[in-house]
């Protein structure tokens, strides 16, 4: 018991030191450090050591802190450049190299393409939030604990409709504590003289306006911004086009678009994306959920055809108690029962996905829960499989890869809808409740509509802005190698 505990004290105190070098490369240089695609900026020791165990589901055993140490102070060593630096991948990428490099000399020759006069440098990026609702303020909490480093996006300003005495306390009340993601990581201070916020340093300047064509934001200093829609009032171009205001270059709709406009899935289209274009959206939550795996599953088995069930949360668009609604039973009360209606997001993935030439039908369940929802993906296959094949396939793809930022893995046996609230990830594939028979394949997939979906609306942000840098090391996505650079001389 006591080498046990000994153990233990070890383990927090190489976590305790990590945590200074992380800071100072991410606030100094624009470094983000990443373990196995999880971010171990702002992380307290438990959180990191808990990432290391993590490590278990690649490797087959836990990763050492003792051992990720070394090269994490390596990298403090560096000239280095913004960019995202995987651990995780760096010690693994280094127990397979033959050239017997020491930990500095072989981290020195990985990161190369960052370092010195090859140091990629970006301005911040302002962004304008149009409505703070759900998603709105979400995505407030990503871009403040994301402007750091200070060469990324900054959140300048949100536009909302006066909601009458004291509006801005109660929009600050609402940004510092929620009752499903809880409080903000930080302090909080309202100036009400100024119609400002200051969220851990953060000056966000409250517009007030009910007309988007109305508002200069150059009177507020905001200039080339991106402004996130998150009201859903205007879906299409045309009224889109409305927030094209002087101080504004791009829009980016948190819904799915109609008509011409792209909707970008992160991680399967937005490579794709042509950055000459002034309006995008997001797409819903649901598609964000289903794409990825869509994805994944027809690049390796082919899909013949596919449908989706959703058992989703109920949202602000329901009655919390019985009354008249547009649709017919949205109306119904929302904490009391389960409600059956449509989903888009089915019809929604030849949009993210056009050369995708299965069809999928869909349709969900709203249910008495606040927040994560699961997406049951029942599919026809091209060709037969075994149970082992998929999820290991799909295990893989998680942790490395283009689509490792945006689906996860689950292989716990007790896991239930709360302990997805915080995800990150667009869904989560629960092992233990896929079913494979033959050349069909049923897939659960978790995930947080609310905060899940909101990262994919900030890195979309990122990609937009020119401000999404690579992962190193970089990985041959062929079979999931990295590529090591040789060193020069």
């Amino acid at each position: 018991m006591t080498d046990e505990l000994d153990r233990w004290n070890a383990h927090e105190a190489s976590a305790e030191a990590m945590i200074p070098i992380i800071g100072r490369l991410y606030r100094g240089k624009g470094v983000t450090i990443l373990l196995h695609s999880r971010s171990l900026v702002n992380k307290s020791v438990i959180s990191i050591l808990r990432t290391h165990r993590f490590a278990r589901q690649i490797e087959g055993e836990e990763l050492s802190v003792e051992e990720t140490l070394p090269f994490l102070e390596a990298l403090a060593a560096l000239d280095l450049g913004p960019c995202k630096i995987d651990l995780g991948r760096l010690v693994t990428a280094y127990r397979t190299d033959t050239r017997e490099l020491s930990i500095p000399e072989f981290t020195a020759a990985v990161l190369a393409e960052v370092t010195g006069g090859n140091k990629a440098e970006h301005g911040p990026r302002d962004v304008v939030l149009y409505g703070f609702g759900r998603i709105g303020r979400l995505v407030a909490r990503l871009l403040i604990e994301k402007a750091g480093s200070g060469n990324g996006l900054n959140l300048r300003a949100v536009v909302v409709r006066k909601g009458g005495e004291g509006d801005l306390a109660k929009r600050a009340s609402l940004l510092r504590r929620d009752s499903v993601h809880g409080k903000f990581d930080g302090t909080i201070k309202v100036d009400a003289e100024n119609d400002t916020i200051v969220a851990n340093g953060n000056v966000i300047r409250f517009v007030y306006s009910d007309d988007p064509s109305a508002i200069d934001y150059t009177d507020y200093g905001i200039r080339d911004a991106i402004l996130v829609d998150n009201t859903g009032k205007w879906r299409d171009r045309q009224g889109l086009s409305q927030h094209l205001r002087p101080g504004i270059a791009k829009v980016v709709l948190t819904a799915p678009g109609k008509g011409d406009l792209p909707n970008i899935v992160h991680g399967v289209n937005h490579r794709a994306l042509d950055l000459s274009e002034r309006i995008y959206t997001c797409a819903s939550c649901t598609t964000n959920a289903i794409v990825p795996p869509l994805k994944a599953m027809d690049d390796e088995f082919g899909i013949v055809r596919g449908h989706v069930e959703t058992v989703h949360s109920f949202t602000n668009d329901q009655n919390l108690l019985d009354n008249y609604h547009k649709a017919d039973r949205r109306g119904r009360s929302a904490p009391f029962n389960l409600v059956l209606t449509e989903t888009g997001a089915a019809s929604a993935v030849a949009k993210a996905m056009p050369d995708f030439e299965a069809k999928i039908t869909g349709n969900s369940i709203r249910v008495p829960t606040p927040d994560v929802s699961v997406a049951i993906l029942n599919l026809h296959l091209k060709r037969e499989t075994t149970r082992e094949e998929v999820l290991d396939y799909l295990r893989r793809v998680s942790l490395a890869g283009p689509l490792s930022r945006n689906l996860d893995y689950t292989a716990a046996t007790d896991v239930v809808s709360s302990d997805f609230i915080g995800s990150r990830a667009a869904s989560i594939v629960d092992a233990n409740a896929t079913i494979v028979d033959a050349d069909t394949a049923i897939l659960y997939l978790w995930y947080d509509n609310e905060f899940g979906y909101s990262c994919q609306v900030v890195r979309t942000v990122q990609y937009i802005s020119g401000i999404e840098y690579p992962t190193y090391p970089q990985l041959d996505t062929a079979d999931l190698t990295p590529e090591i650079p040789v060193p020069a001389g």
